[in-house]
């Protein structure tokens, strides 16, 4: 990530690059800093795209990383400092080869995940005759204590600045998830059988079988769960899009690796590998399954949407400090539930997360009950607000 004394490229406001958006609309800029895999940019595109499409704000993206983010956008090209790609400008977050202070700066700037902003980009700022709206945008946590700093302030030790500090969440007094508006349409509308032709190369399977994705951090449980699905009384077709579990679903399978297209079956258990998808195509994945395995932040939003019982594999932190945020999840997700079918999901997910050994079976018998949690959640989710749009509606307060 630039340091920051960095300064940025082409930083000249919005002016030069058509976004698409009308003039006169509210600016945006949103910088991001990549710091593992894909949570943090996947976030950012998602907020970004959802701003410039639904609120008709001029949204820049301002990234460090611009590999990772092609692979959630092919449309990006690694090799420009300064493009667009559906409606955002998007510019590399990088030590320039010359120097100048003369920026023009947004109405609103979100520091992602506490990235922290050049430090001439906030001399500016505090410059700027009307003071942009500044907001960190943190991390998704569902713990209780979110609702009490979401919208919080936090004056600039040097400027006239005020930073508040903007707090996903799943519950209320947060700022909610991103959910596009159209998603609930898509949803409705999938193709399952469709989805199987063109993405697995076959018919959907039969009535009877379990179809699972497993989108996951690499695990020391999936050797046991493997095994377990491999047992099965009944048929399990596994979903496996390319990424940090391949290496591991390819050992137990025999095989050299498990790169897109290739199926290997065993048992009862038959496995597909899928290519890396961009963003816009990876709800489809969560749609056609009965059971999805997600992992970090954005995926995890999504399979909640998906309105399908799904299993969560949280970011590892140290001294086990990401076990209390999986509790505070699972208090949203699993209440409501009979108490049985509460503890054995609990006890999955927290299997999963290193905390004893999956059972599949303890799981599955409750396959009814997790089914009907998963729509009963997402409608629960929906009365919290869309994070986008409750952004957008905060701005509005503070632009009058």
């Amino acid at each position: 990530m630039p340091s920051s004394s960095e300064q940025l490229p082409g930083a000249s406001g919005h002016a030069g690059l058509d976004t698409g958006a009308p003039a006169g609309n509210i600016a945006c800029d949103i910088f991001c800093a990549v710091i593992d895999n894909f949570g943090d940019i996947g976030v950012c595109w998602r907020l970004a795209r959802q701003l410039a499409s639904e609120n008709d704000w001029q949204v820049r993206l301002v990234v460090d990383d611009l590999k990772a983010f092609h692979a959630l956008c092919p449309a990006v090209d690694p090799a420009l400092d300064r493009q667009s790609a559906a409606g955002v400008v998007i510019e590399h977050w990088h030590a320039p080869s010359h120097a100048g202070d003369t920026l023009q700066i947004a109405d609103v700037v979100i520091e992602a995940f506490g990235c922290e902003l050049p430090a001439v980009y906030v001399s500016a700022m505090a410059r700027r005759e009307q003071k942009p709206v500044w907001l960190n945008l943190e991390y998704l946590s569902a713990e209780d204590w979110v609702a009490d700093f979401h919208l919080r302030p936090s004056p600039h030790p040097r400027y006239a600045l005020n930073k508040t500090f903007f707090f996903p969440g799943l519950g209320p007094g947060t700022g909610g998830v991103l959910k596009e508006r159209a998603l609930d349409a898509g949803r409705e509308a999938f193709d399952r059988d469709g989805w199987w032709h063109t993405r697995v190369g076959i018919a959907a399977p039969p009535p009877g079988t379990t179809v699972i994705s497993m989108f996951a951090y690499e695990n020391p449980a999936i050797d046991t769960l493997l095994e377990q699905w491999r047992d099965s009384a009944t048929p399990i077709a596994l979903l496996v899009p390319e990424g940090r579990i391949s290496g591991a679903v390819a050992r137990f399978f025999g095989l050299p690796d498990f790169l897109a297209g290739t199926k290997a079956k065993t048992g009862s258990l038959e496995a597909y590998a899928l290519g890396f998808v961009e963003q816009p195509l990876f709800d489809s994945l969560l749609w056609a399954a009965d059971l999805n395995f997600v992992r970090g932040e954005d995926s995890f939003v999504r399979a909640q949407w998906a309105r399908k019982p799904f299993v969560w594999h949280i970011y590892r932190q140290g001294d086990d400090a990401h076990l209390p945020k999986l509790d505070a999840a699972l208090a949203h997700y699993a209440n409501g539930l009979p108490a049985g079918a509460r503890a054995s999901l609990e006890r999955f997910w927290h299997a999963w997360n290193g905390a004893g050994t999956p059972d599949w079976e303890d799981l599955w018998q409750n396959r009814a009950l997790l089914e009907r949690r998963a729509a009963g959640w997402a409608e629960e989710l929906a009365d919290v607000g869309d994070l986008a749009g409750n952004l957008a509606e905060f701005v509005k307060t503070q632009l009058k």
